[in-house]
């Protein structure tokens, strides 16, 4: 059964750091594509980044690659989200997702449609 669990969320103050895992079961996360994403209540997802396992690359949306990063450690098959200086407005629900396409065989997707597994999400609230 294929699973996605994110941990590491809780509350950051400003200016502060955070990390977030996504531990996966089920599949292998090396041979995927996957995304890490956020949502505010009543929002819609915004993308935060998505990585290329297969190519060893990733794609920032807009105004994310300063402050946010990933990495995947294969002996444990997760994904973190390293983030840093954390704002107010970095508060939301966090998910990694992935796409279990092996079609087309190489990029990824900012998009969240995209994507066919996700997480339960992890909350970070940062506090000023």
């Amino acid at each position: 059964q294929v699973q996605l669990v994110e941990s590491g969320g809780g509350s950051v103050q400003a200016g502060g750091s955070a990390r977030l895992s996504c531990t996966a079961s089920g599949f292998t996360l090396h041979y995927y594509r996957h995304a890490w994403f956020r949502q505010v209540p009543g929002k819609e997802p915004e993308t935060i980044l998505c990585y290329d396992q297969r190519e060893d690359t990733t794609v920032y949306a807009d105004g994310k690659k300063d402050r946010f990063s990933i990495s995947l450690d294969d002996a444990k098959n997760a994904l973190y989200l390293e983030m840093k200086d954390l704002k107010a407005e970095d508060t939301a629900i966090y998910y990694c997702s992935t796409d279990l396409s092996l079609n087309p065989p190489h990029g990824c997707y900012l998009t969240a449609k995209k994507y066919d597994y996700w997480g339960q999400g992890t909350q970070v609230t940062v506090s000023s």
